[in-house]
């Protein structure tokens, strides 16, 4: 069974930095798409970035520019560094996993989720 374990949240103040992982295991393919989606409280959850299964990354508009998304291939891990924090940054942050996608924005379209990790963003 494939399993999501992220690590590395916390808090931090408004225009620090935080280094979030997410070590994928259990996986019996090796082509797949990864996902960071957030979830702030009262919001809907929402895309961070994603990697599909050939290595291209795309962001979200509140992410370009300040958050940067990498994958060790060997470890099967992802990576989120985020740079130049805001408090609005703040929420539950989760990675995802599926091995076909059709529409990589939506949250629906992700079988495989981590258990979440806080990020807090103090002004």
């Amino acid at each position: 069974e494939v399993q999501l374990v992220e690590s590395g949240g916390g808090s931090v103040q408004a225009g620090g930095s935080l280094r979030l992982s997410c070590a994928a295991s259990g996986l019996t393919y090796k082509n797949f798409n990864m996902a960071w989606f957030r979830q702030a409280p009262g919001k809907e959850r929402e895309e961070v970035a994603h990697i599909d299964s050939e290595g291209i990354i795309a962001y979200a508009n509140t992410a370009k520019g300040r958050f940067a998304v990498s994958k060790d291939n060997a470890k099967n891990t992802l990576y989120l560094q985020m740079n130049s924090l805001k408090p609005e940054d703040t929420a539950m942050y989760y990675c995802a996993l599926e091995e076909t996608l059709i529409n990589p924005h939506s949250p629906h379209d992700y079988t495989y989720w981590g258990q979440g990790i806080q990020v807090t963003v103090s002004s």
